[in-house]
């Protein structure tokens, strides 16, 4: 199986340089670095991926128009990419998303179609092939790993001397990219992936070193509603690549990582994108830098962990 290289990854931040921000780092205490990708326009970091994947498409096949599948984040990114090249887009997302997640997919023009969590994907490929669209995998694609992967390349220019890289865990889009980008020019530099213990899938799968699978409604039980997806075949194959391990955090560590977000680093942080501080205070390490994936958290959710 090809997988992406530094060459894609650094042709990707050429492509999407004017959609994307460079999110900063931002000390959290003297061993930990934060990288806040909830600062991108759509508040998380998909946006990297899904725009470097449109804007890698024939103009002709662009032109036609796009759907994607998403519990989220994704579906914000697709629409809003698209948004920018003037395409239409349709987004299918799961009955269960936060209405956050929801109605900020709808304001970038997007047509989002709601079904229950196990027909997303499925009812995703229909409308692609009924439209004649284009289909934009949340994940499993080498242009979307390619765009995620740019957030490696910035990460290790800032700091070029870190030690760990804490990444979440879900697709594993993020991480692909991620450890591409990191190992390529920081081969000592450990990359560690971090899921919520309640779905754990890609931690039981990289101790076996194959794909084990978790049941989607155990996956569910996580309050990180963007960390129930598991990897691809495509995906898995750059964690056994380029990955150093995957750990797991427990519910009330994500809920106690948000709040410190809030309360420490001023920053609203959904629980997908906190699980990696949760797991740096279980366990700190000297130059860490952990990716803060997102931040669009929902008003009620996001007041229940405050508390």
């Amino acid at each position: 199986m090809e997988l992406v290289t530094l060459a894609d990854i650094r042709a990707a931040a050429a492509l999407i340089a004017p959609a994307v921000v460079r999110t900063p780092l931002l000390r959290f205490d003297e061993g930990l670095w934060l990288k806040p990708e909830g600062l991108q326009p759509v508040g998380a970091f998909k946006v990297r991926g899904a725009y470097h994947a449109l804007a890698r498409l024939p103009e002709d096949v662009r032109a036609r128009g796009v759907v994607a599948y998403s519990s989220g984040n994704h579906a914000q990114a697709v629409a809003y990419a698209a948004k920018l090249f003037g395409v239409p887009a349709t987004v299918v997302v799961p009955d269960t998303t936060p209405r956050v997640k929801v109605e900020a997919t709808r304001s970038h023009g997007a047509e989002v179609v709601e079904v229950p969590p196990a027909e997303r994907e499925s009812r995703a490929h229909e409308l692609a092939a009924s439209l004649g669209a284009t289909l934009v995998p949340p994940f499993d694609h080498p242009d979307v790993i390619a765009g995620q992967g740019t957030i490696g390349l910035e990460l290790v220019a800032d700091l070029p001397d870190v030690a760990t890289v804490l990444v979440p865990v879900s697709g594993g889009g993020l991480i692909s990219g991620v450890a591409a980008a990191v190992k390529a020019l920081s081969p000592a530099t450990r990359v560690v992936g971090v899921e919520p213990e309640l779905a754990g899938d890609t931690a039981a799968s990289f101790r076996a070193r194959t794909l084990t699978g978790w049941p989607a409604a155990d996956r569910a039980r996580t309050v990180a509603d963007g960390l129930r997806a598991e990897p691809s075949p495509l995906t898995f194959a750059h964690v056994l690549a380029h990955v150093d391990d995957v750990v797991t955090v427990p519910e009330d560590a994500i809920a106690d990582a948000v709040r410190r977000l809030a309360f420490r680093s001023r920053l609203v942080v959904e629980p997908s994108g906190a699980v990696p501080l949760a797991a740096y205070l279980a366990s700190p390490t000297p130059r860490t830098a952990a990716i803060v994936s997102g931040g669009n958290v929902d008003p009620a959710t996001f007041l229940t962990l405050l508390a």
